[in-house]
């Protein structure tokens, strides 16, 4: 048997290191000339489709989060920039007289606004803007820069839209209108003290205006738009809520008489030179304030921050010491208690009676005189002499029922309550001054609402500035004693009173006058506040009304039944007309009308007579008005020792 390998092992490891040579060969093939090993291509299609599929995961994942998960703050993001919440602008409630006619109207006006962040980018802009808004360059510069952080401020408010129009025209980046609404007021200055005004927001600042804002405002509305990165809107998204224009309001107040009391009470003080004065309107079975007119007065379609003390409005904020107006109420006051009657005889001789250390005197020695003669030719001395008649708290306590020293409850703004002292804070003269008005203060509104109380037989109504609105009710007063005070006061305007010039043709009047001197430094001066409240027509009285003129020229007159009796009757004669109010004096209308036709054919035969040449007037130009006679001035009384001064 003979050694060696194993034929069969020797070839199997012969083809084992065959087959590693050839891989070792196909290898090296494999390799690059410079030994570089070739791309493992499923290993790279592994690894791309596991980076897309991470990537495609992501993107579900973010558009998860952005739809579902975080997709209200990503909402409200976009909102900012492009979705935006406007204002509808709403007009304000029309403001009308009793008859319908407008008092206070809402006009739409532009408003010009900017972008200060966008405006500012384009700075070569501004001085063709500011031109176009009537304003200098450097002061706009100057105000967008301070507001640089902001994406809105008014340039220009309340602008016609057609000036409007003109700015915009310019096409300035960043400057853009809106629609607005604003006041007018067709009456002017006749009215202004009632109604009041708006500001530059159209929100009430005094007056009526004031009192019912929100019923007048109205509600704005809302929408929702979508703005381009300029600004302009692009499309109207939503409407979120509808605008609601204010409602209306309908006063009782008639422009007619209206501005009869302005015009007549701004020629009185025009001829008498007063400083200020008021007249107050009020319809006596109702308490509607038919007229209130102050002066000096102001524009209300102009308003402007001097001159402030115009804006007042005197009839209720102004206090007063009444005077003589004062009278009939005491009078009433003494024939309530029973210590007095009409036929009651007064003697006042020698014209005074001592006031502790003055003296309350008549301007004339008036012998005896009834009760009406009290009131007929204003005796202080007689109504002192009543007064002494009455216990304090009860001629305290009438004077509050009849309306002084507290509020007529008429709802106007800012009004005043006036000033009525307690009889514990009275002295000894207190009661026997406030007898014939001094000691005592009220507004022109309380006098015409004491009088309008005596001319509804006894009945007090809160005054209202809102026709339909019923104010609260009062009997104050015994109808039959409010009757006849009236009839009594119905002699100041007959010959013999003091007051004939308010005596009106077919209609008899009850009024009463007053002088009353002002306070001033802790005495009373020689200015004095002219008087007159009446009724008309005395058999049913329909009207009451006040007037009264601050500070006239002593020189020019200063009664009051010489400067505001003729306002009186002047307004009156035409609210009688325009109301359609019976005469109920008819024979004296009758009377004159008979002897005016008696005259009439002498007039006539004058006027065939031939006219006597006059001189021309010379260095007269021929525009210039004729010249107005002088006006006659009454004698002026020696003035009394009494505080009241004799005030009629």
């Amino acid at each position: 048997m003979t050694s060696g390998k194993n034929p069969g092992t020797s070839g199997l490891a012969s083809r084992i290191g065959a087959m590693r040579d050839a891989w070792r060969r196909r290898g090296e093939r494999r390799q690059g000339p410079r030994g570089r090993a070739q791309f493992d291509l499923r290993g790279r299609l592994l690894l791309v489709t596991g980076a897309l599929g991470a990537c495609a995961l992501a993107l579900v994942a973010r558009a998860v989060d952005l739809q579902l998960v975080r997709n209200e703050f990503y909402q409200k993001q976009g909102d900012e920039r492009f979705l935006r919440e406007i204002e509808i602008a709403t007009s304000r409630g029309m403001i009308t007289d009793r008859n319908g006619e407008p008092l206070a109207v809402s006009t739409p006006v532009e408003s010009i606004w900017a972008n200060p962040q966008e405006l500012l980018k384009t700075p070569a802009h501004l001085p063709t803007l500011a031109a176009a808004l009537g304003v200098d360059a450097e002061s706009l510069t100057r105000k967008l820069t301070q507001r640089a952080d902001r994406e809105f401020v008014y340039l220009k408010r309340r602008i016609n839209p057609a000036e409007a129009r003109r700015i915009l025209a310019h096409e300035i980046p960043g400057v853009f209108s809106q629609r607005e609404y604003r006041r007018f007021y067709p009456q002017g200055e006749a009215i202004a003290h009632v109604l009041g005004f708006t500001n530059i927001d159209d929100r009430g600042q005094e007056g009526l205006e004031l009192a019912f804002d929100e019923w007048l405002r109205g509600t704005a509305g809302m929408k929702r738009v979508i703005r381009d990165r300029h600004g302009r809107t692009v499309e109207e998204v939503d409407l979120m809520r509808a605008a609601v224009p204010g409602k209306s309001l309908t006063l009782t107040i008639d422009r007619r008489i209206q501005f009869l009391a302005y015009r007549e009470l701004k020629r009185a003080m025009a001829e008498t030179g007063a400083v200020s004065g008021s007249a107050v309107v009020l319809d006596v079975a109702t308490g509607e304030v038919l007229a209130m007119a102050n002066l000096p007065s102001f524009n209300p379609n102009a308003v402007t921050g001097g001159n402030r003390d115009a804006h007042r409005n005197r009839a209720v904020t102004d206090l007063i010491e009444p005077g003589s107006t004062v009278k009939p109420l005491t009078v009433a006051a003494g024939l309530e208690a029973g210590v007095i009657t009409p036929a009651t005889l007064f003697h006042t001789s020698p014209g005074w009676i001592p006031n502790g250390r003055y003296r309350t005197t008549d301007t004339h020695n008036y012998g005896t005189l009834d009760t009406t003669g009290v009131i007929r030719k204003s005796s202080n001395v007689g109504v002192s002499k009543i007064v002494h008649m009455l216990p304090n708290e009860d001629y305290y306590a009438f004077m509050r029922r009849v309306g002084y020293g507290r509020s007529t409850g008429s709802g106007f703004p800012g009004e005043n309550a006036g000033l009525l002292l307690p009889p514990s804070r009275w002295s000894g003269t207190t009661k026997q001054t406030m007898s014939y008005g001094y000691g005592l203060s009220a507004t022109p509104l309380q006098i015409a609402h004491a009088y309008a109380m005596l001319g509804n037989h006894g009945r007090a109504i809160a005054p209202t500035f809102v026709k339909g609105e019923v104010g609260e009710v009062e009997q104050v007063l015994d109808p039959k004693i409010a009757d006849d005070v009236v009839r009594m006061m119905q002699t100041v305007t007959e010959p013999g009173g003091t007051a004939t010039q308010a005596a009106i043709l077919g209609y008899h009047v009850a009024g009463k006058t007053g002088t009353a001197r002002k306070s001033e430094n802790g005495g009373y001066s020689r200015r004095y506040v002219a008087f007159f409240a009446g009724l008309v027509p005395v058999d049913n009285p329909r009207f009451s009304m006040a007037v009264v003129i601050n500070d006239p020229d002593p020189a020019r007159g200063y009664y009051g039944g010489v400067v505001s009796a003729p306002v009186f009757k002047n307004v009156m004669e035409g609210a009688l007309r325009l109301m359609d109010v019976p005469p109920d004096d008819i024979d004296t209308w009758i009377a004159a009308q008979q002897k005016a036709a008696v005259s009439r054919p002498a007039a006539k035969l004058a006027a065939l007579a031939p006219a006597p040449v006059a001189p021309l007037p010379a260095a007269v130009p021929p525009s210039a008005p004729p010249p107005r006679p002088a006006p006659v001035v009454p004698a002026r009384p020696a003035l009394p020792q009494a505080i009241d001064g004799g005030a009629q």
